[in-house]
């Protein structure tokens, strides 16, 4: 079964049909996103008047390294120096929003005593007049000098919250954003803990709780601030009426069951988050807001109005892979949105894999399939899903014509946390090193999620965990048997913003029934590929054996582990790296043992951060390699490997 190959190159980017063409020469959009080139041309805006000039920016008497460079952000004048101002007016008007903007960080900063000078042609800028006779080249100087940085004194917020940062209606006190005596002076900290305070408040349900007064005195003999934030929390409101508007067609007592926004109800902004997270879930909705009535009524309640606009109700996509090793592969999609009126999905997904690789359309990878979707059974959070998929697969280890039939429901846990409980009945051929085989499986499959990543395409903290457990009965042998994995996902982010991330993965997986060769080959364990152990190929590492005749070939395998570590940098917001290796054994039994193969891959990759997720690269050589394997594999795809 196996096929020889001594080089291979993998790819696999998918693009959707939404890829614009190139707007200039030399500029690339996919989705939306500029992803390399410059704007174009007629993007630009024209400078009247233009006057060039040059620029100076000194920051003296601080021991603090990092506020030349913070200084230099915020000015203007320092940022567009290679750039000419639109004239006198341009030039005066950026210097004097200069001493606003430098204020404003020195502020930030814990400066409150600065000395700020900005002169234009010698002259102070707050001095000059529109009519001032500036040269061509006009030297612009910028001094700072911020004098002693301030500690706080007294803190106090008056009328502050119960602070309870346990639980979900948990709010962290304002000393965890250093608003604290004897902390830097932060004007930052002063707003955080500010906000802190109306978030606390809102939590108990004090829903136009806001700041009121703030009074900051500065201490210069001693360099310390005094800070009186005073919160109005107003008064305790419940949920009133519940009202849709918009322009869309989906039913709005579906979408106000959906906001799950009980009217009479202590007021929450947590149910607010979740109602905007499960209507966005349905995917029919182009935007979602859900406003609050400026002021709660006599009765205490407070009407909520949700406002929607459909996205376009039939939707046609498709994309695209190619490899040296499969060949070109094609799919496509059509949905409609909102089926029945109250969200219902409907979807057909076609698909072709080899072309190019074989001229016999026999040896092709083909799949076909329908999935319905209906959201809100039984609870706002539970959805009914059925789908029927025809495939051919043709990979390294076996070959399999099937048709499966699913149904079952899917369940959201709250923010983190999913679920899915369904049946499948699958009807399967396979061919591979045991001959030919039919098999009839009757399985119940739960699987759960628990995503605690921060962004699940460029994970820098957090970690996910996944389960699966699948009990099926197999008629044509009349095996019962049991199959499940566990895999697990941690992200470690450290130095300044994330520069750099350790990321690990673990998978095991274990297989309880009847032998090998009475079993369907895709309920046993395989490994290899690109989100498995890079530099070989997929779905070809498994148990090797060997007949009475001396031919030696793979099968699955009933136990599963695998592991896979990265070391991820950038370079710049645009461009980074990546050094990983992939472990991986599929064992004879449910645990390995001595006599089963470990299997390495190691490998370098490329970043190019866009705001769809990085483009990655990788490129991939397994350590011990069969004769049968590729030498160096090379994968493309949108997101990090895992």
């Amino acid at each position: 079964m196996a096929r020889l190959k001594k080089f291979g190159i993998l790819s696999g980017l998918m693009l959707g049909a939404a890829v614009a063409a190139p707007p200039a020469a030399g500029a690339f959009e996919l989705f939306g996103f500029r992803l390399w080139g410059s704007e174009p041309e007629e993007d630009r805006i024209e400078i009247i008047d233009p006057l060039p000039y040059t620029a100076t920016l000194r920051v003296s008497g601080t021991e603090d390294d990092g506020l030349q460079k913070r200084m230099e952000t915020a000015s203007a004048l320092w940022s567009d120096r290679e750039t000419p101002a639109s004239g006198n007016a341009g030039l005066i008007s950026k210097a004097r929003g200069d001493y606003r903007r430098l204020l404003a960080t020195l502020y930030a900063e814990g400066y409150y005593g600065p000395y700020i000078s900005i002169r234009i042609n010698g002259v102070e800028a707050a001095d000059l007049t529109l009519a001032a006779d500036l040269p061509q080249g006009v030297p612009v100087a910028i001094e700072i000098q911020p004098g002693p940085p301030f500690l706080f004194g007294t803190t106090h917020i008056t009328n502050a919250p119960p602070f309870q940062p346990e639980g979900r209606d948990g709010v962290e006190p304002p000393r965890s954003v250093g608003f604290e005596t004897g902390e830097s002076a932060r004007s930052g900290a002063i707003t955080a803990a500010s906000a802190l305070a109306v978030e606390q408040w809102r939590q108990l349900s004090y829903a136009k709780a806001r700041e009121a007064d703030r009074e900051v005195i500065a201490d210069h003999p001693t360099g310390r601030l005094d800070v009186d934030v005073t919160i109005d929390p107003g008064r305790k409101a419940r949920y009133g009426t519940v009202t849709v508007e918009g322009g869309s067609r989906v039913d709005r007592e579906f979408v106000a069951y959906m906001a799950n926004i009980h009217e009479g109800a202590p007021y929450d902004p947590d149910d607010l988050h979740d109602a905007e997270d499960r209507l966005s879930s349905l995917g029919v909705f182009r935007s979602i807001r859900i406003v609050e009535e400026e002021n709660i009524l006599e009765d205490g309640s407070l009407p909520m109005t949700i406002v929607v606009e459909d996205r376009r109700r039939r939707t046609i996509g498709f994309g695209g892979t190619y490899s040296t090793i499969d060949g070109l592969g094609v799919q496509a999609y059509w949905m409609h949105r909102n089926l029945l009126g109250k969200a219902e999905r409907l979807r057909f997904d076609a698909g072709i894999e080899g072309l190019l690789l074989t001229s016999d359309p026999a040896d092709y990878n083909y799949n076909l399939g329908v999935t319905f979707t209906k959201p809100g059974v039984i609870s706002p959070d539970t959805s009914f899903f059925a789908s029927l998929l025809a495939q051919q697969l043709d990979w390294e280890t076996y070959r399999q014509t099937s048709l499966t039939a699913r149904a079952g429901f899917s369940q959201r846990f709250g923010e983190f946390l999913t679920g899915d409980l369904f049946g499948e009945v699958q009807r399967a051929r396979f061919t591979d090193d045991f001959g030919t085989r039919d098999f009839l499986t009757f399985a119940l499959v739960g699987r759960g999620e628990y995503d605690r990543r921060n962004d699940p395409l460029n994970a820098t903290s957090g970690y996910y965990l996944a389960g699966n457990l699948r009990p099926f009965y197999e008629a044509k042998y009349g095996n019962p048997a049991l199959r499940g994995t566990i895999e697990g996902r941690a992200y470690l982010g450290f130095s300044e913003d994330d520069r750099f991330v350790l990321a690990g993965r673990a998978k095991i997986g274990g297989f309880g029934g009847p032998p090998v060769e009475e079993s369907p080959p895709d309920m046993l364990f395989f490994a290899g590929g690109g989100g498995s152990v890079r530099g070989y190929a997929y779905n070809s590492i498994g148990v090797e054996t060997t007949d009475s005749e001396g031919e030696t070939g793979v099968v699955g395998g009933r136990g599963l582990v695998e592991g896979s570590g990265e070391f991820r940098f950038r370079v710049n917001e645009k461009y980074g790296g990546v050094a990983f290796a992939d472990v991986g054994v599929v064992a004879a039994g449910i645990t390995p043992d001595s006599s089963d193969d470990v299997r390495v891959g190691v490998g370098l990759g490329f970043r190019y951060f866009t705001g769809i997720g990085p483009l990655r690269v990788d490129v991939a050589t397994p350590i011990n390699p069969r004769p049968e394997d590729s030498i160096v594999a090379v994968y493309f795809g949108i997101g990090q490997a895992f």
